[in-house]
Parts: structure tokens; C-alpha cells; sequence
């Protein structure tokens, strides 16, 4: 019997079948339709062009396709996707094509193009067009800040659990790789360093493997760092020259080279608390936690089954109504709880123009100091919730009222922590878009609750 050909049907088409498929028309109470005709666009690209043109040198160039771009992003921001699964959403799907204002186009950005213009934005330009969104609730009545509630929150990195076998391990092997990339100097390196690393291969697999006891993984954790301090010294007197003839490198050769540049500055400053580590069992200040992330830190939260979490410190504040607000801390100890319940006010404030009438916050940012500092402020009811014995200073129906509303926050900070915002464990290679994806998330969190109350209160059941 003959084999049938593959593909298609076995009665053979009179005519080749057209990949160019007929309009498809879009509902019109689709929820990507409703956002798109209820969005200020040209306030939208105002604020991105702002925030894109302090960041360029010179308006050399041609000028992006703005209005297709900031679709993307709010797309995205709505529902997280990689940027190849964002860029074949706008090409092929009708509602996200409407969103982007491609209808009449066949032009479509490619992955690259989406995410160099996010990079760009980056977590200012996100929070600039999400403070828009606020704005927009609260003229449609919709928010009111005249009540808030704040609260932190740590956004977890997707990195491995830190150790120091795996970090030092994870040291060795990549700068390896990078350097047999990268320029002569450092491919030299890399074959005069090439026993050390063998070395370094076979002591990292008998911690894993065979290091059972507390003293047995001492020894092989000490012998694992004075490979690396080898290693690290030796790469010490290859790095000026090999930045020297950076420029003369081809693309891939600069990365691999300022990758190995920027390990040898992180193991520099991570092999002493190692070493302190392995003296004291105490953890160093600072302790580095990411080869590849150095800027993130370790968050005690204290909460049962994940005492720490590892990766940036956000402060979110609620207005009533349930739209949120969210900052990134610059530093480890810059939003801890005590200094925060002030500071929310005062970015309130910068937002409003006048402080909230009603304000609350957990006992984590209790202190006469505080209650004194928001009431100058222009605060009237301060409802941060009192320590020990001291008590409330609002009466019994406003404490009801604000700690109601301070359970809420807790609702909002977990929906934006959904893998459907992508807040948390975002797949960034930066700390700088880890704060576009934890902005973002906000971003989406406010759009889809301003349509979705926005078709309620016009009776309209949004599809999509």
C-alpha cells in the first residue's frame, strides 16, 4: 500500500490554500477595545517622550513608533509575556494589533524593538504613566485620596539560592566561558588559568556529592576560595589591559569582556566576607547575593516557611478604591517600615497636591515621632497602629474604617505578585528592569481594574 504524503489533507486541494486570511472583525466590548478607547494617548506619549528625551544624548535618529510602543508596553503590563510572545501577540492578534493602532498597517515591532523601548522607559517611565492612570481614577471617581493605606514589600529576583559553594562555582565556570570569547588577553588567560578551573570543576562536585558534615564542608568550602583568590588575582593583571583594547573588539568580544570585568569587581568584594563567613559563621554586611545581580540584597520579612526573600524592597500605597502606587528603594534600609510611613505622605502629596484627610499604616511605622511628622504634615486622622500599650489616635469608627482598608493593601500587593503581572521572579537581567517589570505590574493592575469599573458602571459585560 502506498504511504500517504504528509501534511494537509489526503484529498488534494483544486487550489493552494491562502495564508492571507479575511478581516476578522473585533467585538467591541472586547477588553483590549474598551482600554484603547478609553486611554488619553497623546497624554500617554507626552510622558513617554518626556521621559525619553532626558534620557537620549541628542535627537539624532528616527523617531520611534510611539503610539505602537506604548500599546506594547500597556499590553504587556496587562498580562505579562515574553517579548517574542509579545511581539507574535501584536502581529497576529486582532484586538492587540487595535491596541497598538496597527489596523490599517502590516508594519509589526519586532522583540528587540519592544524591548529596547521598555529599557528605555524604565521604571520611571512606567511609573509616570501609571501615576496617569491614578489620575484618571480619581477624576472618574472611581479612587479617592483623600484615604490611604501604605505597606512594603520585597520583589524576589529570579536567581538561585544564594551559597557560597554555588556562588564561587558559578564565579569560575562563567568566567571561563566569557573569557575564551572576549579579547587575546583574556583568551590567554583563560588557557594559563585552565588548570584551576578543572580544579575548581572537581572541588565544587565532592561539595556537592560527598560533603556530609559541617567540618568536612568548612574545609572544602576554604579550598574552593583559594582557587577563586588564584584566579581573581591573576585576572587582576589581565583586566586593565583587556580594558585598554576594548574598543577594538567586536560586539560579542566587549560583552564577554565587560561580563569578566564586572565578576572580577563582585568576586573582589565577595571573597572577604567569604573568608569572614567561614571564620565567624556570621554573614558579612552587604553580603553580595547574585554574581550577576550585585545590587540585590537579602530582606528579612520574617514570615512562616520564607524568613528571607532576595531581592529589591518596593513601598505601596493604596488610595480608596483599591488603585495602588508603588516606589523602588534606591538602597537596602531606604523603605524600611518607620521611614516610609512618612515619606508615602509626602510622595502623596507630590502627586496631589495636598495630603490624605485619612491615613494608615501597620505597627511596623509607629512612633510619636511618626504621629507627630504626619499630623505637621497635614494629616488629620493618623491611623498608624500603636505598639504595646500606647493607643490609637483616631476615635473607635475611624479605626474600623482604616484598618479595613489597611487589610485591603495586603489583597493588591498579592494580585500584582500573580504570575499574571509578573511582578515577582520577573525574567530580567538587570536590577534596572527588574523596576520596569515591578512598575509595570502596578501599571497593569490599575488599567484592568479602571475598565473593568468603567464597563460596569455603563452595564457593559467585557469579553477577552
Amino acid at each position: 500500500m502506498a504511504k500517504s504524503q504528509r501534511g494537509g489533507n489526503r484529498q488534494p486541494e483544486l487550489l493552494p490554500r491562502s495564508k492571507t486570511t479575511r478581516p476578522i472583525p473585533i467585538e467591541g466590548n472586547h477588553r483590549l477595545v474598551e482600554l484603547t478607547d478609553s486611554l488619553d494617548w497623546t497624554e500617554m506619549e507626552v510622558r513617554a517622550e518626556t521621559v525619553r528625551a532626558s534620557k537620549l544624548k541628542n535627537g539624532a535618529g528616527r523617531p520611534p513608533h510611539m503610539r505602537a510602543l506604548l500599546g506594547a508596553m500597556v499590553l504587556r503590563a496587562t498580562r505579562y509575556m515574553p517579548y517574542r510572545v509579545l511581539a507574535d501577540q501584536i502581529q497576529h492578534y486582532a484586538p492587540a494589533r487595535y491596541l497598538c493602532g496597527l489596523t490599517e498597517t502590516d508594519w509589526s515591532p519586532d522583540h528587540r524593538t519592544l524591548h529596547d523601548f521598555m529599557e528605555q522607559m524604565g521604571e520611571e517611565g512606567a511609573r509616570f504613566i501609571n501615576e496617569y492612570a491614578v489620575e484618571w481614577a480619581v477624576e472618574e471617581k472611581l479612587a479617592d485620596p483623600k484615604v490611604l493605606v501604605a505597606d512594603t514589600t520585597a520583589q524576589e529576583a529570579a536567581i538561585p539560592h544564594p551559597n557560597e559553594m554555588g556562588l564561587m562555582a558559578a564565579f569560575m565556570t562563567t568566567v571561563a566561558a566569557a573569557s575564551t570569547k572576549a579579547g587575546s588577553e583574556l583568551k590567554e588567560f583563560a588557557a594559563e588559568a585552565a588548570p584551576e578551573f578543572e580544579a575548581a570543576k572537581k572541588t565544587a562536585r565532592e561539595y556537592r556529592l560527598f560533603a556530609k558534615t559541617k567540618e568536612v564542608k568548612g574545609k572544602v568550602l576554604a579550598e574552593m576560595a583559594n582557587f577563586v583568590e588564584q584566579v581573581n588575582k591573576r585576572l587582576a593583571g589581565v583586566v586593565t589591559a583587556a580594558e585598554a583594547k576594548r574598543a577594538r573588539l567586536s560586539k560579542y568580544a566587549k560583552v564577554a569582556t565587560d561580563k569578566v570585568l564586572q565578576l572580577h569587581e563582585t568576586m573582589t568584594k565577595l571573597l572577604p566576607q567569604i573568608r569572614y563567613w567561614l571564620k565567624t559563621g556570621y554573614v558579612a554586611s552587604g553580603k553580595v547575593i547574585s554574581l550577576h545581580l550585585p545590587e540585590l540584597y537579602s530582606i528579612v520579612r520574617g514570615k512562616v516557611g520564607k524568613t528571607v526573600e532576595f531581592g529589591l524592597s518596593w513601598g505601596i500605597r493604596r488610595l480608596r478604591g483599591g488603585y495602588l502606587m508603588a516606589t523602588l528603594a534606591a538602597a537596602k534600609n531606604q523603605l524600611v517600615d518607620s521611614r516610609f510611613a512618612v515619606s508615602a505622605v509626602n510622595e502623596h502629596i507630590a502627586l496631589f497636591g495636598k495630603p490624605p484627610k485619612a491615613y494608615a499604616y501597620d505597627r511596623g511605622g509607629w512612633s510619636k515621632k511618626n504621629v507627630r511628622a504626619l499630623k505637621k504634615l497635614g494629616v488629620k486622622e493618623v491611623g498608624l497602629a500603636p505598639r504595646g500599650k500606647a493607643e490609637w489616635q483616631v476615635s473607635a469608627a475611624t479605626k474600623k474604617k482604616l484598618v479595613s482598608e489597611r487589610a485591603q493593601v495586603e489583597g493588591g500587593i498579592g494580585t500584582i505578585k500573580h504570575k499574571k503581572y509578573g511582578f515577582n521572579l520577573p525574567a530580567a537581567r538587570s536590577v534596572k528592569m527588574m523596576g520596569f517589570c515591578g512598575q509595570s505590574a502596578v501599571l497593569g493592575f490599575n488599567l484592568n481594574k479602571l475598565v473593568r469599573e468603567l464597563a460596569k458602571r455603563e452595564k457593559r459585560q467585557l469579553v477577552g
